[in-house]
């Protein structure tokens, strides 16, 4: 019996792609023990987590340069000692700890969730003179990793064109059909004027566009839950006039999320049209769709073939306000038409924007790399 580690610096022990879809899936089909290695300091769990242990590495608190520096090492010596077979990391600061795993013996997989040289684009921690160096940088560190490892595992197609097609299985970042569908979610025409969002609370993500368009309609609530990027971004929102009609519900559980939108009238996906956003596919949008939501989102593209072909929703200026407060007022003045919105977007989560067909294709590349 082979050990798969999947490591992560980064992210959270919860996180739903890496724990919840990928690790739990490759625990419940595959004969291998699966073990999830992370750097948060609350401990390790053995066999926990549908078959899969937790490895904590302590955790990492020096902000970024001291994760990216001690992280590795960290991992490092407890790969050493616990001698996998196969090492799926997902954090790119990751990689030169994967070309030096893959040249001691090792498998590695490099799972990429972002397009990380336009991601770089965009970091308003980065000053704009090395944006783009940095990103060039990261372009060639990715191309020359990706000739090392044994495979590379991207969240969507865009970004899987940057790699080697012999050696890259796309894994869409879908959701679990039925996690999110809440039993005791309120009737749709009963449902208070609620707009919801998940996730990171940051500008590029339209929250203050949507703060000002929530203020012009009476009786209207945004329901956040997340966390803010950067810290100091919460005080500019709560500093608009608009912040009277948000709730403001932290960082919540899966659980929590799914009452969320069992008690929505729509959810909300406006991102700006920034290079590493214009591509993406927000896991958000899906599980919108996945408990019955019609979506208002960005005009990009890729959302609209998405959303419009699955007729679920309306698609916005995201840097307007009034485009949005314009699309709020059509949901909640059109209720029936919305519902049905709301219920074909389940439909197509059903049928094509589901977990089953990725976890299928994640499964087939194990088998292929663990095969005698």
């Amino acid at each position: 019996m082979a050990t798969i580690v999947h490591l992560t610096t980064v992210h959270p022990r919860s996180d739903t792609r890496i724990l919840i879809k990928e690790a739990q899936a490759l625990a419940t089909h595959l004969p291998h023990k699966v073990l999830l290695m992370v750097a948060d300091g609350k401990g390790d769990v053995n066999e926990g987590h549908g078959r899969v242990s937790i490895h904590d590495l302590g955790r990492l608190d020096g902000g970024r340069l001291h994760r990216a520096s001690i992280g590795p090492w960290r991992a490092f010596s407890a790969i050493r000692r616990l001698g996998p077979t196969v090492v799926h990391f997902h954090d790119p600061e990751l990689i030169p700890l994967g070309i030096l795993l893959k040249a001691i013996g090792y498998k590695v997989i490099y799972d990429v969730h972002e397009d990380v040289p336009r991601q770089l684009l965009s970091k308003y921690y980065l000053p704009r003179s090395l944006r783009n160096p940095l990103a060039w940088v990261m372009s060639g560190v990715e191309w020359f990793g990706a000739k090392a490892f044994d495979a590379m595992v991207p969240a969507t197609p865009k970004i899987a064109d940057r790699f080697p097609t012999s050696k890259t299985v796309t894994v869409h970042n879908f959701p679990i059909a039925t996690e999110l569908l809440c039993p005791l979610a309120t009737p749709y025409d009963e449902r208070p004027q609620s707009f919801v969002y998940t996730g990171v609370i940051a500008a590029i993500r339209g929250i203050a566009e949507t703060v000002r368009a929530s203020s012009s309609i009476r009786g209207a609530r945004l329901d956040l839950a997340g966390t803010f990027s950067p810290h100091g971004f919460e005080n500019t929102l709560r500093a608009l006039p608009g912040w009277a009609s948000v709730n403001y519900h932290g960082e919540v559980s899966r659980q929590q999320i799914a009452h969320l939108l069992g008690g929505a009238r729509a959810g909300l996906v406006l991102h700006h049209p920034v290079p590493n956003e214009i591509d993406a596919q927000p896991i958000k949008m899906f599980e919108y769709m996945s408990a019955g939501l019609p979506i208002i989102a960005s005009n990009f593209p890729l959302l609209r073939r998405i959303i419009e072909g699955a007729g679920c929703g309306l698609m916005v200026d995201p840097l307007s306000p009034k485009a949005i407060e314009e699309a709020m007022r059509w949901i909640l003045e059109h209720p029936t038409e919305a519902e049905a919105m709301g219920r074909r977007g389940c439909q197509a989560v059903e049928h094509t924007y589901n977990w089953d067909a990725e976890a299928g294709r994640l499964i087939s590349l194990y088998n292929r790399l663990l095969a005698p």
